[in-house]
Parts: C-alpha cells; sequence; structure tokens
C-alpha cells in the first residue's frame, strides 16, 4: 500500500495504463458511438497513452514525481490521437501542473491533482456533452475533492468508485448512447487508466476485458468529413480564441489542448479538412498534421446481405482518395496497433460480407489474423491481393456493389492482378541488390518487390522503369507521389509519357506515400 506517489509509481502508473488500455482496446473500440463511430476510441488512447509513456522514459534519471508526471504529460500532448487522447492529455498536464506545484503527493495533492485535471479538460472542449468522459471526470475530481483529507489509497478508491458509477450512467445520458445500448467510449477509457492507478497504489488486479463476442458493434454511418489534428506553435492566446472560434464555425468535436503561449494542440471534426489547416496558419505555425476520413461508408445490402469494401492505407492524402471510390477507409500509419485496429474496421463495416484490400499496409500476418478474428465473430471476409495502393485503386475501379458477391470480388481481384506496379525509393544504407552495389543516397527503381535498376537521380530513375514496365504493353499508368519526391517530377513523367509512349494514359495523384519517391501502376 503506497501513502506517497513517488517518481517509480508515476512511472508504474504510465505503465500500467499502457497495459490495461492494450488489453482493453478492442472493447473501447466497440463502445464507440459518439461523436463519430469510428470505432477508434480505444486505438486513440492506446497510441497517446503509449506515446505518453515514451515522453516520461526520456526524462533523465534522476526523476521526481514532479518530472516524471511532466514527461508523461509532454508525451500526451505531442502524440495525443482523436478527441479523447486529446482530453486524456489534458488529464495527464493537469496532474504534472499540480505535482509541479505541490509537495509528495499524498492524498490531497492526488485529489488536487484531479481537479485541476477536470477544468483542464473542461476547457479544451468547445462544446461539452453530458454523458461523455467530461461528465464522468467531473463526478471524479467531486468525489476525490470530497475526500481530500485522507490518504493516497483511499482517494485513489473513491476516484475509481466514482468513476465505475459514473461510466455506467453515461447510458442514459447522451441519446447516441441509449440507442446503442452502450457507456462512452473516452469514459470508459479513463476508468481504465484510473484502474492503472489502483493497481500501483493498492496492488489491486487490473480488470479483464469482457468477452469481444458479446459486446455491441457500432452501427457505422455515411463518412461526414475529416477528423484534422495538429500541432499549434509560434501562437499566443488571442490568436488561439480566433482559432477556436473557426473551428466551431467550420465544424465540431473541436479540442484545443496545451499552453496558448507555447505549443496547443488542435483537433476538429471538420468537412472541409483544408479550411480547418487555414484557419490554424492564420493562428500560427501548424505541424505534425494528421487528416483521416471520418467514419466507414456504410454496408450495402444486396440480395438480403450486407456488404461493405475496406481499403487499408497509409497517408492521409491516400486516405482520402480511396474513400472517394467508395470503399471503407482504414489508415495505418504504424505497426503499432495494427492487428487491433484492422480488426476494429472490419467489425465497424457492420457488413456480414467484407472484400478486405490490403494495399501492403499492414503486414500479412496482420491481415491473416484480423480475418480469421472477423469470421469467429460471423462475419465472411475475403481478402483481395491488393500489394499496394494501385493495385488496390485498380480494384475499386470495376467494383460494382449491385453485382453478385463472389462475381464481383474475381473482377477486382483480376483488376488487381492486372496491374503491373513498381515503386523508386532512395537508399538509405549501402546494400548489396539484384543489379549490384548501392550506396546511401543512391535511387532504386523496383518491379514488384525487387531491385530492377539504380540510378544517381530520380528523374532518370522513374523515366527508366517507366520504360521498362510499359515495355511490356500498357494503356493506363496511375502515379502515386511519395514524400521523398523531387519537385517537379510528376511533370516530367507526364511529359516522358507522352512523348516516348504515345496512346498511353497517365493519371499522377499528389499523395502522401511514407519513405518512397513513387508508386507506378500499369494496365
Amino acid at each position: 500500500m503506497l501513502h506517497v506517489l513517488d517518481a517509480d509509481a508515476v512511472l508504474r502508473w504510465a505503465e500500467q495504463s499502457v497495459v490495461v488500455l492494450a488489453a482493453h482496446r478492442s472493447e473501447v473500440d466497440r463502445l464507440n458511438v459518439f461523436p463519430v463511430p469510428d470505432a477508434d476510441t480505444g486505438s486513440n488512447l492506446l497510441a497517446t497513452s503509449t506515446a505518453a509513456l515514451a515522453g516520461l522514459l526520456q526524462v533523465p534519471e534522476p526523476r521526481t514525481a514532479a518530472t516524471a508526471a511532466a514527461g508523461w504529460a509532454h508525451g500526451a500532448v505531442l502524440g495525443a490521437r482523436g478527441n479523447s487522447g486529446l482530453i486524456l492529455a489534458q488529464v495527464l498536464v493537469g496532474i504534472a501542473e499540480t505535482l509541479a506545484d505541490a509537495g509528495p503527493c499524498t492524498g490531497p495533492v492526488l485529489a488536487a491533482a484531479l481537479a485541476r485535471a477536470d477544468v483542464l479538460a473542461t476547457a479544451a472542449v468547445s462544446e461539452p456533452a453530458p454523458g461523455t468522459v467530461l461528465t464522468v471526470l467531473h463526478l471524479v475530481a467531486s468525489v476525490a475533492g470530497s475526500a481530500a483529507g485522507a490518504d493516497l489509497a483511499y482517494v485513489t478508491r473513491g476516484a475509481c468508485a466514482a468513476a465505475g458509477t459514473a461510466v455506467a450512467d453515461t447510458t442514459g445520458q447522451l441519446p447516441e448512447l441509449a440507442a446503442a445500448g452502450v457507456v462512452d467510449a473516452g469514459a470508459r477509457g479513463l476508468e481504465l487508466v484510473l484502474a492503472a492507478l489502483l493497481s500501483v497504489v493498492a496492488d489491486a488486479p487490473l480488470p479483464v476485458p469482457a468477452d469481444p463476442a458479446t459486446a455491441l458493434r457500432p452501427t457505422p454511418v455515411a463518412a461526414v468529413g475529416y477528423e484534422v489534428v495538429y500541432l499549434l506553435s509560434d501562437t499566443d492566446p488571442p490568436r488561439v480564441a480566433v482559432l477556436r472560434a473557426a473551428l466551431d464555425s467550420l465544424g465540431d468535436s473541436v479540442v484545443l489542448a496545451g499552453d496558448p503561449s507555447t505549443t496547443v494542440t488542435v483537433h476538429v471534426h471538420a468537412r472541409d479538412a483544408g479550411a480547418a489547416l487555414e484557419a490554424g496558419l492564420a493562428a500560427g505555425r501548424p505541424h505534425r498534421i494528421t487528416v483521416e476520413v471520418l467514419a466507414a461508408v456504410p454496408a450495402v445490402t444486396v440480395g438480403g446481405a450486407r456488404r461493405a469494401v475496406l481499403s487499408l492505407v497509409v497517408g492521409a492524402a491516400t486516405a482520402a482518395l480511396v474513400a472517394g471510390e467508395g470503399s471503407a477507409v482504414l489508415r495505418v500509419d504504424s505497426a503499432v496497433g495494427a492487428l487491433g485496429a484492422v480488426r476494429a474496421a472490419i467489425a465497424a463495416t457492420g457488413a456480414e460480407r467484407v472484400t478486405l484490400l490490403p494495399n501492403g499496409a499492414v503486414d500479412r500476418d496482420v491481415v491473416t489474423e484480423a480475418v480469421a478474428a472477423a469470421r469467429d465473430a460471423g462475419q465472411r471476409v475475403t481478402v483481395v491481393p491488393t500489394a499496394s495502393a494501385v493495385q488496390g485503386l485498380a480494384a475499386l475501379a470495376v467494383h460494382d456493389p449491385t453485382r453478385d458477391d463472389s462475381d464481383d470480388v474475381v473482377a477486382m481481384a483480376e483488376a488487381a492482378a492486372a496491374t503491373r506496379r513498381g515503386s523508386v525509393h532512395v537508399a538509405t544504407g549501402r546494400g548489396l541488390t539484384w543489379v549490384g552495389q548501392c550506396e546511401p543516397g543512391d535511387v532504386l527503381a523496383l518491379v514488384d518487390d525487387d531491385v530492377a535498376l539504380i540510378e544517381s537521380d530520380q528523374g532518370a530513375a522513374c523515366e527508366r522503369l517507366l520504360d521498362r514496365m510499359l515495355g511490356g504493353g500498357g494503356e493506363l499508368v496511375t502515379v502515386l507521389t511519395g514524400v521523398q519526391a523531387e519537385p517537379g517530377l510528376a511533370e516530367r513523367l507526364e511529359e516522358h509519357v507522352r512523348s516516348e509512349h504515345r496512346g498511353v494514359d497517365v493519371v499522377v495523384y499528389p499523395c502522401d506515400l511514407a519513405d518512397v519517391v513513387l508508386v507506378l501502376g500499369v494496365e
């Protein structure tokens, strides 16, 4: 039993938070029906808590409770994912601010920290709704405050008990939750983080996840726009206030977390992602920008069975491009948590039959395990073996939701197989390839996954790769650019096709593919 929360205890709280959120990620994802039923609250909380722990671990030894909490909060602010992640970050900021100004973290100090967390989290949200994590946090802070004279374990137990009661009550406080018969996902996440604290203070066992087979699944809705998140630096309180007003007019779920005098994390659900970014540019310097398509495309009912297509992609621009082709989209920018995210995305389609396009975004083992889990849950999932986004786009081009399911899958698979793929990369190290030795900085052109040629110039590598791929014939070239592409490269390729391969059409999509110059598809 602990009477003071020291640096080691703060570290163990951060570690246990990651453990318990990882164990319950699928459960919390399935609870996610508000504000958008996109089944990612559990994943966002886990990603945020993982980033928070990384921030704590970067604090040099010897740590104090205050410096550990400061690193924990800083990591959360920088790595916050989604609405729920930003609110969790504000909770940790409140705890860190209190510990910075207080002595040893006893029961009264913890109560004060929860009260400060309540104030900061509520202030961050433009339009707080009843029955959410903020409602639960307010009751937790109130109960902890009433026991402020007690020891650490007593205050912690009181906070956890209050969280459990308040979470259960959320179902009746918000119409969306009542309709789905679930509790608020973000509130459940906060309850789990407090349970992690109790496990450290009183050696209590962590809660065990419910049987996922009996958990409710949110009903997918039509896409309502984009989730836009970025860090805003070089700003000040007046401009942040103007930004908040601008974002309120552009969308909802507006959360601005952090110190307006230094760095603010901005979150908004908006139909116009560009306008949300422009508002940030007017208020300071946006960076670490992420844009994700909100919600899945609803499943289509054909022949009595609900069907959907789910595409896995990397990068915001690619996600928006694929979503425009009538597919539900899961953006997977990291291998961390990919399995849980794919499983949740398949479930979130709400479809009995799902056609999955992996597009090379995740490892094959992740696809295999996610599909097996979905089939165990009663969904019929068919994988079209698309190895890149260009093959996925080719498959979507022939997709017909009114066609017989089996015939549609065959047509998509044939279109993907008929699309030859290539890619161009910049070597980061020395290595031996099928065509010779490469040095750091060399430009490597690959056909499928094999190095076909080495060049010193991006343009030359792309042109030679295109010539080789079109040597076997082709009518359409699709180009997806990556973050490493030099300015003017796409235009140079278009001109090369016009002059050297007459009769071949070329389509260029500016994308944000990571670690690649571009990806080519030839049909």
